[in-house]
């Protein structure tokens, strides 16, 4: 019942021609997003988001890279809307492929600091968007300028989020593919998945790549092999624990990392955990952008750019402003 009123009124706002979604990879972007979006409807609101971001986060520290892998698991499906915020059965948070996001009570935390102040106002989406930025300036990583002036989605589909999040298995070709549907580059995706230098895997994500990997080899000949026999003491080809996390960046793997270029380096060693991280290296058309961004303040700059980028795909410029993020309006 929750999914189909979330259809319904989506359905409702779509043909009054209230929703509008516009894609744009050029920095200036279109009409709707600008920098100091809130100057002046709400001039502290940033501040008020940094701030309930930074205080959530001394909470615990390892919710930064989750905020950060939210929103662009939210802008690759519905485009950057909120959608994946929303409650409810078969929404986009409950997709397998979205089982370990963390970090919605950051968010939650955000809006209601925001809501204190300016009632109304600032949408979930940019909240969202803000929160990512503030959570990897935690991580140790550069602040970059953040647009705001998103509206946010009335649909939310599990099934959706399922066929639209890049898998773990894909190749450059497919990434390309999958990036440049969004109006986004092969350099701006090789950028991009540098954020895993904060993030973690599971075994069942990877294990493919360990065992009877195809009728050549038994275990990936792209991962170093030191590295797999770790890996495989980690994750047991037959009673491995899926909840077992495993760092992408084994240069500096903390517990809630730090954000920095030594993923690019990891993949340079041959010990991406994934068959998407480290064909990037592997791959002719993406090896010397991850070669170049082993330069950490060439990568820090380039990832702002990036996410900027990425936070203009699939905009509502037109829309809703939930009083909740994670419901819908019904008025």
């Amino acid at each position: 019942m929750a999914q189909f009123r979330i259809i319904l009124l989506a359905t409702i706002l779509m043909f009054s021609g209230v929703v509008a979604d516009a894609y744009g990879p050029g920095d200036n972007g279109y009409v709707g997003l600008k920098d100091d979006y809130y100057g002046s409807s709400c001039k502290d609101a940033e501040t008020v988001i940094k701030k309930a971001v930074q205080t959530e986060l001394a909470k615990n520290l390892k919710h930064a890279a989750g905020v950060l892998r939210m929103h662009f698991h939210d802008c690759f499906v519905e485009g950057c809307d909120a959608s994946v915020l929303l409650d409810g059965p078969d929404t986009e948070k409950t997709a397998l492929v979205n089982e370990k996001l963390a970090g919605y009570e950051v968010i939650d935390a955000a809006k209601a600091a925001v809501e204190a102040i300016c009632p109304g106002v600032v949408s979930c989406a940019d909240i969202l968007a803000y929160a990512a930025r503030d959570s990897t300036v935690e991580l140790n990583g550069t602040a970059w300028a953040v647009q705001g002036g998103r509206k946010d989605g009335t649909i939310s589909l599990a099934s959706r989020a399922e066929a639209e999040l890049p898998p773990p298995e894909f190749q450059v070709s497919q990434l390309i593919d999958s990036f440049a549907r969004r109006g986004l580059s092969a350099k701006q995706m090789v950028v991009l998945s540098g954020s895993h230098t904060v993030g973690v895997g599971h075994c069942d994500k990877f294990v493919s790549r360990l065992y009877n990997f195809n009728s050549t080899f038994f275990t990936d000949p792209s991962i170093d092999p030191a590295y797999a026999t770790e890996l495989k003491n980690i994750c047991p080809q037959h009673t491995f624990n899926t909840t077992i996390e495993v760092f992408m960046d084994v240069i500096t793997p903390t517990s809630a990392g730090v954000f920095e270029a030594n993923y690019y380096k990891t993949l340079q060693e041959h010990k991406g955990l994934f068959t998407s991280d480290q064909s990037l290296f592997d791959d002719t058309r993406t090896k010397a952008t991850v070669t170049s961004l082993l330069n950490n303040e060439r990568f820090q700059k380039e990832f702002g750019k990036a996410m900027r980028a990425m936070g203009r795909v699939g905009v509502k410029t037109e829309g809703q402003i939930r009083t909740n993020c994670r419901a819908v309006n019904t008025y």
